[in-house]
């Protein structure tokens, strides 16, 4: 019977999927998108939009985000899907990044509006997440993974479930990560389509493509290798394939388009650049939350990445990392009842009372691997404010030095509060026109 059932999956499926393929009105192509309806598109979106705003949180400024939606709206208003409300958001993140939820929410970063050089750059961007929109991608993606991750067995169940955010709840990281090559480029194509309907010039769109490839480098060089944080690069590859490609569909387009370079210029005056208050500010070796009022040191040399949920610093001479963010501390419990109870539950360590500033703490270690490599992982939760613990989480790897050794441990006691000169003079880089 087992051998049966099998056979009858593998006859049912390609038939399933023949019967569920529509043909898409922007692309004019058949795809599968049955475990995903546009309702459900709208669902998701609505569901997902509030974690994106949680996790980056929006940039506020009035002007520019009334700015920014405006040229949406153009280059939006004759696409295929009319039952599509597109809404535009400014992300309060200093990495270049852009991308769309299902539904018709996009995304640009500050990060990225400080890189494009006019409107019509902008333009390409939101015309290019526009088209992951029409093209239904993420429809497409999520049905076909569903069919190939989970088999047919469970396509009743997923069909038949009470709610999209119960069947679909696959989290906005599934929005987030890399599109096939023929998607992106059918995006690209549609984005042409779009911002040319909106009046502006296409040759922006492979100008910007290029910016792209350059910010990429440039951050790699930065970073002494390749980089590996989420931006707008990783997950929408602009190759110089992807360029050549635009240039030459640009030319079948008039010629006659605006950049609006003035216009754009002066809607970025004056925005933030880099790390912001309400994610704090890496500067140098050293990192500053004005807002939760705490800072630390890193050792020299150290590449510091200011994430949204957490701070990393990497060594480009070793393997050494080191990692801080904040927990949750609930009834006034002890910096070492939480590692025993809670941090290392599932793996018991010695943990030793320690005071870090002035501020009660607790510090364990353990070996561990870290990049295939033999490590110490040292471990430090600190009674920072009733409801917080602050953690460090340090890997050491096998042969570190007596220096560096000390270095390392040296940033984990120099967490302390911010004085109110530092809260008064660490202020946000402004990029000015």
């Amino acid at each position: 019977m087992k051998f049966k059932s099998l056979f009858l999956v593998s006859l049912t499926l390609p038939a399933f999927a023949l019967y569920a393929c529509s043909t898409n009105p922007a692309t004019g192509q058949k795809q599968f998108t049955a475990l995903m309806s546009p309702s459900q598109e709208k669902q998701v979106g609505a569901d997902e939009h509030q974690k994106v705003v949680e996790q980056f949180g929006l940039y506020e400024d009035a002007a520019l985000t009334s700015y920014v939606r405006q040229v949406g709206a153009k280059v939006t208003q004759k696409t295929e899907r009319p039952d599509i409300n597109y809404k535009f958001y400014v992300i309060d993140s200093p990495i270049v990044n852009a991308f769309a939820l299902p539904g018709g929410y996009i995304y640009v970063s500050r990060g990225l509006l400080a890189l494009a050089n006019n409107e019509a750059q902008l333009a390409a961007v939101l015309s290019h997440e526009a088209g992951h929109i029409t093209g239904r991608h993420s429809a497409e993606r999520y049905s076909r993974g569903v069919v190939t991750s989970l088999g047919a067995g469970l396509l009743s169940a997923v069909l038949d479930s009470q709610g999209a955010s119960q069947a679909l709840g696959v989290g906005a990281n599934l929005f987030m990560t890399s599109y096939s090559r023929d998607q992106e480029n059918e995006a690209d194509s549609l984005g042409l389509r779009y911002m040319t309907q909106g009046g502006y010039d296409p040759d922006e769109m492979p100008a910007f493509l290029s910016s792209l490839q350059a910010q990429s480098g440039l951050e790699a060089t930065l970073a002494g290798q390749k980089a590996n944080q989420f931006s707008y690069f990783s997950t929408h590859p602009a190759t110089g394939d992807r360029v050549q490609k635009t240039l030459a569909q640009g030319g079948s387009y008039p010629d006659s388009g605006v950049t609006n370079r003035e216009a754009y210029l002066r809607a970025i005056n004056g925005i933030i650049y880099g790390d912001s208050a309400d994610h704090g500010f890496a500067r140098e070796n050293n990192f500053y939350h004005p807002k939760m009022g705490f800072t630390f040191a890193m050792p020299e040399g150290f590449n510091l990445i200011n994430q949204p949920t957490q701070v990393v610093a990497t060594s480009p001479s070793s393997d050494a990392i080191i990692i801080f963010d904040m927990a949750a501390r609930s009834g006034g419990q002890s910096a070492a009842s939480y590692i025993r109870n809670n941090w290392m539950k599932e793996r018991p360590v010695q943990v030793e009372n320690i005071s870090v500033n002035g501020m009660n703490a607790a510090a364990a270690s353990f070996e561990g691997s870290v990049n295939g490599r033999n490590s110490t992982i040292q471990i430090v939760a600190i009674e920072w404010q009733p409801g917080r613990f602050a953690r460090f989480q340090v890997a050491i790897p096998a042969g570190t030095s007596g220096a560096q050794l000390n270095a390392l441990k040296s940033a984990t006691y120099s967490f302390r509060s911010m004085t109110p000169s530092e809260k008064a003079n660490i202020q946000p880089f402004r990029l000015r026109v």
